[in-house]
């Protein structure tokens, strides 16, 4: 990661596994605290229960409102409303599709969708970007450029080449594809304020609408340079062909995705968003060193601008595939490998921290803000199945005098009762997937939906093996100095 001052190298690896150490911390805090104060472990297990269920409630109050907004978008003409405008429109879309072994299937899948847009399509050009090290490659892009280049103003392509210093992955691809838009920009005199880059997954399928929503939200925002714009992916493409065990974490997924949509002051953009290239070129594009490439973009564009950096909500959905490679046990491992790699996002507060320390133009109280909102996020997620699951019960085992005490009986039953009541959240998330699965064409027979009430009863078992555990992996990784390899995410 490329830092203006850097700290004192024992300073910044102390700073890279402040989390990672507090989630083992956290984790065994009923263990050893126990013995000597388990009457504040147990306060702490309630809080923690408490906690749990205001976040519960909080994600089904703003997953509910951003469904309504979905609403109200839907019914909107953004065609018309940019139509109507009196000066014309100059805004150029460079879509970018990263890409390392994808079939051709799936790509053209996604060009597909691109095409079926209502935005002009001579206003949008194609920006295949590949790697270098990929053999078939070049023919790919023949390919799909003899298909397609009729409908877009260019297609243009690139190889990104793997440097040393580089990790494989987006945020590398897309800086090597972004640079080369540049070269173009300039040579054709386009303004890179009046250019948006859209990053597109490969397997991304964009509504018919968002060339319109995006450019019409970027006109009327003031700020918009400054900003990254956003609608929530779904991972619901291949719903019907996951097993069960990942149909209930791309359920799960895409309802919080849903729910973050809302919160406007916490709103980071997540895999497929648009950005203005003035903005990219401003921050010199994406680190190329990092894995997780959309969280970390956001605070390159935050530490150099401040709050004027916000990500904005476009109440639309894009669909997205869930991991799928074919075999239960193959799909599985492919599973812990994606969450690994997200949850190898913890690596941002580390660079956050550091930044924090060499930017006085930002004001002290954004900063903790920011920073809170990351740990925050990255610290709950290895750690709250642990606390929510056995830790109540490991204080009266550990001290029996404990157990003998009013708060020590009555412990375990309290945190039960709590996580029962958050608990009844479900029927609230399986209406809201059953409505979000409708407005993507995906349907639900009424036979499956007994099925879909059982399934959250796996979901304390599924979460231990697919979010904790691997996220676990990436704290304990960056502890012990053990970094991760990117891996393509398999979906057939």
């Amino acid at each position: 990661m490329s830092y203006d001052h850097a700290p004192h190298p024992l300073l910044g690896r102390a700073l890279d596994m402040v989390v990672p150490v507090l989630s083992w911390i956290i984790i065994t805090l009923p263990l050893w605290l126990s013995p000597f104060h388990p009457a504040l472990v147990a306060y702490f297990i309630i809080a923690f229960d408490l906690y749990f269920l205001y976040n519960c409630l909080q994600t089904v109050y703003y997953s509910t409102l951003s469904y309504n907004l979905l609403t109200v978008a839907d019914a909107t003409n953004f065609k018309a409303l940019n139509n109507k405008k009196e000066k014309p429109n100059n805004i150029k879309h460079f879509v970018i599709i990263p890409n390392y072994k994808e079939s051709l299937q799936k790509l053209e899948k996604t060009i597909d969708h691109i095409v079926q847009n209502q935005y002009n399509h001579q206003d949008i050009i194609l920006v295949l970007a590949f790697e270098k090290r990929e053999s078939e490659a070049q023919n790919k892009a023949l390919h799909l450029k003899s298909k397609y280049m009729s409908h877009f103003h260019t297609i243009l392509e690139s190889y990104h080449v793997l440097e040393d210093h580089e990790e494989a992955g987006k945020a590398s691809n897309q800086t090597a594809a972004a640079k080369q838009i540049s070269d173009y920009t300039r040579a054709h005199h386009i303004d890179p304020k009046q250019t948006i880059l859209t990053i597109c997954d490969a397997d991304s399928v964009l509504p018919k609408n968002y060339f319109d929503y995006v450019t019409y939200t970027y006109i009327q925002d003031v700020d918009r340079i400054y900003h990254f714009f956003w609608a929530p992916v779904l991972l619901y493409n291949n719903f019907w062909q996951l097993p069960m065990f990942i149909r209930i974490q791309a359920t799960l997924s895409s309802i919080l995705r849903l729910a973050f949509l809302s919160q406007k002051d916490n709103l980071i953009q997540i895999s497929t968003y648009s950005v203005s290239l003035w903005l990219i070129e401003e921050i010199n594009y994406w680190d190329v060193d990092i894995i997780p490439e959309d969280w970390h973009v956001f605070l390159q564009a935050y530490f150099k601008f401040g709050d004027k950096v916000k990500t904005i909500p476009l109440y639309t959905l894009i669909g997205s595939d869930a991991v799928y490679a074919g075999s239960m046990v193959k799909t599985f491992l492919t599973r812990y490998e994606q969450e690994k790699r997200w949850a190898w996002g913890v690596s941002d507060i580390g660079y956050a921290l550091k930044q924090s320390l060499h930017t006085p133009h930002i004001p002290a109280l954004s900063k903790i803000k920011k920073i809170s909102f990351l740990i925050k996020n990255h610290l709950l997620w290895p750690v709250s199945f642990f606390i929510l699951t056995v830790s109540a019960s490991i204080p009266p085992l550990i001290n029996p005098n404990f157990k003998s005490t009013v708060l020590g009986f009555f412990l375990p039953q309290m945190s039960g009762i709590i996580l029962t009541i958050s608990s009844t959240m479900i029927i609230v998330y399986v209406i809201l997937d059953i409505q979000l699965r409708k407005k993507m064409n995906i349907s639900t027979s009424a036979s499956s939906i007994p099925m879909m009430i059982i399934q959250w009863y796996f979901l304390p078992i599924i979460s231990f093996l697919l979010s904790s555990l691997p996220a676990l992996e990436s704290h304990t990784r960056i502890i012990l100095r053990k970094n991760i390899t990117y891996k393509v995410t398999e979906k057939i």
